[in-house]
């Protein structure tokens, strides 16, 4: 028998590019029952395993590949929502190459167990089966939490207080709950039953979700503090950044948010049959090259353009998209223009972009963090034509809710203040996790943060808060 360090890892069945370019299905198939338990056989056992620590939710990642080993995937996916309310999601989004899959001892010298696919893999597997999970010894406490927003953070915490026996209430300003799960990334790399599915296992919790409620407008956050003995705050970071250069507020220039909103949420790619309108560009280019960058090039790819071009200021190796987000864009014909940055915009006599202007950059000297930031070359201005332009190079937090707490602490950046053991801010009865507090990062870091705050929460109410 091979050893398990000689075991190759098993490769993500996958859609052909030049198939998958040209529709809205899911990239990624997914492990057979096969494959999945012969990629959990690769686990070595750790007596330390460094995934766990490596994971923001801490799954029990050796406990459930052994499940898979062995081939009872429903015991495997109860392990994993023991900790993890959103296993289907983070199995398909989370950047399990920085995190989990980095601890992977295996992964020292070979490649690291493909933990990431096995989540997705058991997830699946529960939700076909029809099985549903037993949550035994919940005891009504008595305690009603709000939670405002209902993205990745806010749906952790209302599940792990739920479990707790409280009775919670999510508020969603948009129409669907899900937030930059339903409007922020496209239905090829997470479809959206997935998200609803995920959604509908908290609602079978007790968790009550109403939406097309902005608290900020309908109720601040005193008049809930009214009406419920604790609250959550999950909204997230949905303000959009821009370049701040001249043409930018021409027509055809987008910033990511608003066009993956319109494109995901509210089916522009099938206007006329809904009524959202969106620019079908020629000629697109995005800036940036995170995740959400990924994701805007990716879906106005299947707009069917001549061409979708990235311009990002760094080298292709800072890029801090997913490895496997930018080897799918690749694949697909997404072109890359590298160490460039936009200058500024040029439209046509009536008010339609036209053209792009950037500069080529180079690396400067490293600053007083040792890291080396992007400069522009003198003389080297050159231009792209183009149609429509989406600006991804980040997102701060909506200040909606803050603006109407004037008690809430934020730091400068409009970023919610927390005791980072705690979740707590700086007003009694709220707390907070997410991108709210953090400004943007990953769906599962969220989660880890909401899980902290959850559990502050519980022992702030049982202890008379």
């Amino acid at each position: 028998m091979k050893r398990k360090t000689d075991l190759p890892r098993h490769t993500m069945p996958m859609q052909k590019p030049s198939i998958r370019a040209k529709n809205w299905e899911e990239v990624n198939i997914g492990f057979t029952p096969e494959m999945a338990r012969a990629e959990a056989l690769r686990c070595l056992e750790c007596k330390k395993p460094l995934c766990v620590a490596g994971c923001p939710v801490r799954i029990d990642i050796p406990g459930f590949l052994k499940f898979i080993e062995q081939g009872d995937f429903i015991a495997a996916a109860q392990r994993i929502k023991d900790a993890n309310a959103l296993p289907a999601i983070c199995g398909r989004v989370c950047p399990q190459e920085r995190q989990c899959e980095m601890g992977c001892i295996l992964g020292k010298r070979h490649e690291p167990v493909a933990i990431g696919h096995l989540e997705r893999f058991a997830a699946d597997y529960l939700r076909r089966s029809g099985v549903s999970l037993k949550h035994n010894g919940i005891k009504p406490s008595g305690k009603k939490v709000a939670v405002v927003g209902a993205g990745p953070a806010s749906l952790t915490a209302a599940g792990e207080l739920a479990k707790k026996g409280h009775t919670v209430t999510v508020f969603e300003a948009l129409h669907r709950p899900g937030g930059v799960l339903v409007y922020g990334i496209p239905d090829f790399r997470l479809p959206k039953e997935i998200v609803d599915a995920e959604i509908d296992a908290l609602k079978g919790l007790g968790v009550e979700i109403v939406t097309n409620y902005i608290i900020g407008r309908v109720e601040d956050l005193n008049e809930l503090l009214a009406r419920f003995d604790a609250v959550f705050l999950g909204t997230g970071a949905g303000l959009p950044y821009f370049l701040n250069v001249p043409g930018e507020t021409l027509n055809g220039v987008y910033s990511a948010n608003e066009f993956l909103t319109r494109v995901i949420l509210m089916k522009a790619r099938e206007f006329p049959d809904y009524a959202t309108p969106v620019k079908r560009g020629s000629r697109v280019v995005i800036i940036g090259c995170g995740d959400t960058a990924m994701d805007s090039a990716r879906t106005a790819l299947r707009m069917g353009p001549q061409s979708v071009t990235v311009i990002y200021r760094r080298a292709k190796e800072d890029a801090p998209a997913r490895k496997e987000e930018l080897l799918h864009a690749e694949e697909e014909g997404v072109l890359f223009r590298f160490l460039a940055n936009p200058g500024r915009f040029i439209g046509d006599e009536i008010g339609w972009l036209k053209v792009v202007v950037c500069i080529e950059m180079e690396m400067g000297a490293p600053d007083e963090s040792g890291k080396r930031r992007p400069v522009g070359k003198k003389g080297t201005e050159f231009t792209i034509e183009t149609d429509t332009a989406v600006v991804a190079v980040g997102f701060g937090v909506n200040p909606t809710v803050t603006q109407t707490t004037p008690d809430l602490e934020t730091n400068r950046y409009g970023v919610v203040v927390v005791d980072a053991a705690t979740g707590a801010t700086s007003k009694k009865g709220v707390f907070a996790g997410g991108d709210v507090i953090t400004g943007g990062s990953t769906v599962i870091s969220a989660m880890g943060q909401a899980k902290i705050a959850a559990k502050a929460i519980d022992q702030y109410l049982m202890n008379g808060g």
